[in-house]
């Protein structure tokens, strides 16, 4: 695709803080904790691999595809959640996902053998495709213009606030009270529902370009074809980037450097604190620098540490180079919520960019997989490093070649 130029900005809110923005604050909050919580109750299963397979009694692969039955499942949640946000408003579509994934994650700490907890986390994959579409159509279009860089990469951080609380359960819950409560404690969400309820607005930019049958709705993304599809690729290629480096990662440090569990857990609990950092640096950089520009900065940073993150030997430097990767990636991960909103159409903004986005994870869903096949022909350490870096090759590909509609105005103004 072309290189777009930069959009001037349309409307510049005085202050993110004034009274008059207080729906938005709350917006933006629960987007912010509706995706902490649904990233939560994903990786709560990266450091349960090995009990899992033992209380179940089969191999940790197969305990590991169940991560991918999750991302396989996401774009079927996306499709259904999405449309309902286009047709119906944010709302009401993000209460019920909440609502659902919490039930989904409970029923999980009650599976009596593999096959049910295969299904499970199967439908999981569902709440979980949905909650990232409305969630972040919502805020973005809600969100003043000159403050979203910044608020897309609070928004994206509450899936690496997710990873945190993930690690920091396996640190203290798990050792305390087992593996079933770290899925049980998957019921806190649902109080999430009752604060949307009763304190979030509706988007006013739905209200202006609601579409006025969900036929319509599909008819918009197929119109916009070329853009759909090329936010797939943009996707499947981020993807690879954060899953490859996030979800084996725990036993990559169990079988090649020998940590501990507690150990392990510490360290994740350290690289997602750079994680977050990274998301609101770049996220930020990118409302001044541009969308794609802000993005290429995180993959330059990754590029540069990833041998240092795969064949570091010490553990001051395993943490700092994790620490630092992290930074990266999720840094470039933190302007994806605002850049593809403004890329998709108005009549389909709850649909295009979270359709995208799991359509993505569902390419990139063998990806735990194939690292898992790369480590028997190359080694962990190979497997891990080469594989990111042809990943940061192609998505600086596709960002160079790419377009951006840098805060473009969502709703029309009189």
């Amino acid at each position: 695709m072309p290189n777009g130029d930069k959009a001037t900005p349309v409307e510049m809110p005085a202050s993110f803080g004034t009274t008059n923005n207080a729906g938005a604050r709350h917006a933006v909050l629960a987007g912010f904790l509706g995706w902490t919580l649904d990233a939560f109750d994903f990786f709560v299963v990266v450091f349960l691999f090995d009990t899992l397979a033992h209380q179940f009694a089969v191999p940790k692969k197969s305990i590991v595809f169940t991560v991918t039955a999750t991302l396989a499942m996401r774009p079927v949640g996306a499709l259904i959640f999405g449309l309902l946000s286009d047709r119906f408003g944010r709302r009401i579509p993000l209460m019920c996902n909440v609502l659902y994934f919490s039930l989904i994650e409970v029923l999980c700490g009650f599976s009596p053998n593999y096959t049910f907890f295969l299904i499970m986390r199967a439908l999981f994959g569902i709440g979980m495709g949905g909650e990232w579409g409305v969630g972040a159509s919502l805020v973005m279009e809600v969100a003043p213009v000159r403050w979203r860089g910044i608020l897309s990469g609070i928004l994206q951080s509450g899936y690496t606030c997710g990873y945190l609380l993930a690690a920091v359960a396996a640190r203290f819950l798990l050792p305390a009270f087992g593996w079933r409560a770290m899925f049980w404690a998957g019921a806190a969400p649902a109080l999430l529902a009752l604060y949307i309820r009763t304190k979030v607005p509706e988007s006013e930019a739905w209200k202006q370009h609601r579409a006025p049958s969900t036929g319509e709705v599909l008819r918009v993304v197929a119109r916009e074809w070329k853009r759909f599809a090329y936010l797939v690729i943009l996707m499947t290629f981020m993807m690879f980037l954060s899953h490859g480096t996030q979800d084996l990662y725990p036993d990559f440090l169990q079988e090649v450097h020998k940590l501990s569990a507690a150990t392990r857990a510490n360290v994740a609990i350290i690289y997602n604190c750079g994680a977050i950092i990274g998301a609101l640096i770049f996220g930020h950089l990118s409302q001044l620098a541009g969308r794609r520009k802000g993005m290429m900065a995180g993959l330059g940073l990754v590029l540069l540490v990833a041998p240092l993150w795969a064949f570091g030997q010490t553990l001051p430097l395993i943490i700092l180079s994790a620490f630092l990767i992290q930074m990266g990636v999720q840094g470039a991960w933190g302007v994806i919520p605002v850049h593809l909103n403004e890329l998709s159409a108005d009549a389909a903004r709850g649909l295009m960019p979270g359709l995208a986005y799991q359509l993505g994870i569902l390419l990139a869903s063998p990806t735990n997989s194939i690292q898992y096949a790369l480590r028997d022909r190359f080694g962990y350490q190979w497997a891990l490093a080469g594989f990111e870096i042809v990943t940061v090759a192609v998505l600086t590909m596709l960002l160079w070649r790419g377009q951006e509609n840098h805060s473009r105005s969502f709703v029309r103004h009189e």
